[in-house]
């Protein structure tokens, strides 16, 4: 007779194929989406004309970067962003 230790073990490591394709799934937009968050952080931080766009079509997004940039001890980007924008328009 098997323990029931035995037996959980045995159930933890057969998964169900159903179940086994959804995990996959769920991984890999997770990956996804992390990758896709870092290719955008990147651009932001490096294009000012692309944080531009960003905020005629995502400001909400450019809030984010903004706040999580501020967040980590660099002030002044936000700053910057507004006076040129503003002069580019005169």
């Amino acid at each position: 007779m098997r323990s029931p230790a035995s037996t959980r073990l045995r159930m933890a490591r057969t998964m169900d194929p159903l179940a086994k394709k959804i995990f996959k799934g769920v991984l890999v937009a997770e990956l996804a989406g992390i990758f896709g968050a870092y290719f955008l952080f990147k651009k932001m931080n490096t294009s000012q004309d692309f944080r531009q766009t960003m905020s005629k079509k995502f400001p909400f997004i450019l809030e984010v970067y903004y706040k999580s940039i501020e967040h980590s001890g660099m002030y002044g980007i936000r700053e910057q962003d507004q006076e040129k924008w503003l002069n580019s328009k005169n």
